[in-house]
């Protein structure tokens, strides 16, 4: 059973779509009113955020909270006017809210003085200590949902620059899709309690996969 109050949430709702769209694509720059062309630009985009990311920040480098926002903003700015912003409604994914709009300056900076500030740079020498670290890093963040759009990407982005550091390869998320999408939601409400186990045995199996792709 999840403790209560963690993360205060409450059922509110912004009209950001675009005209045109059915409610379906979130109003943007480009007029896009098609999800899946919507989508395409997002990857193409999302590309070019990660060859500049994996180029701007070291083995050594201390993330912030700064570095996440830029993050975002690099990658939506041509779409969205509140890339790299935080988000001003409150929303939730299959019936589960994630933290309230209004608290979320405060739990980013906590994310960062709790979990950046001591988990990064991540330079740990087994495989364990490193999942152990990308599992709590991941949840944080993904429970704190700063963004309107794209927090499991960007997530993700800095699990993958965060095992550059560790001296992995580009990670491999296959074991986070289809059919073992439930357990990663499952590993993310159990982190509510701060019980990163489940995630930490996903992120095994994450760098694992990934070294056995890369003949490692």
């Amino acid at each position: 059973m999840t403790s209560p109050g963690r993360y205060d949430t409450a059922n509110l709702t912004e009209d950001q779509y675009e005209p045109g769209s059915d409610r379906t694509v979130l109003k943007n720059l480009c007029g896009v009113t098609s999800k899946k062309e919507l989508e395409r630009i997002e990857e193409v985009q999302f590309g070019q955020l990660m060859e500049k990311a994996v180029q701007h920040f070291g083995i050594d480098h201390r993330f912030t909270v700064q570095d996440i926002l830029w993050l975002h903003q690099f990658w939506l700015e041509k779409l969205f006017s509140w890339a790299g912003s935080y988000r001003s409604v409150n929303i939730g994914k299959n019936g589960f809210m994630f933290a309230a709009a209004a608290h979320i300056p405060e739990l980013m900076i906590q994310f960062e003085h709790q979990q950046l500030a001591r988990l990064t740079p991540c330079r740990f020498a087994s495989i364990e200590e490193v999942a152990a670290s990308l599992a709590e890093i991941h949840v944080e963040l993904v429970l704190i949902h700063p963004f309107r759009e794209g927090n499991g990407r960007i997530a993700r982005l800095l699990s993958v620059l965060m095992a550059l550091q560790a001296g992995l390869p580009p990670l491999d998320f296959s074991e986070m899709q289809d059919t073992n999408r439930e357990k990663y939601f499952a590993g993310i409400r159990a982190g509510i309690d701060r019980n990163y186990r489940p995630m930490e045995e996903i992120f095994v199996k994450v760098i694992t996969q990934t070294l056995k792709l890369c003949g490692v």
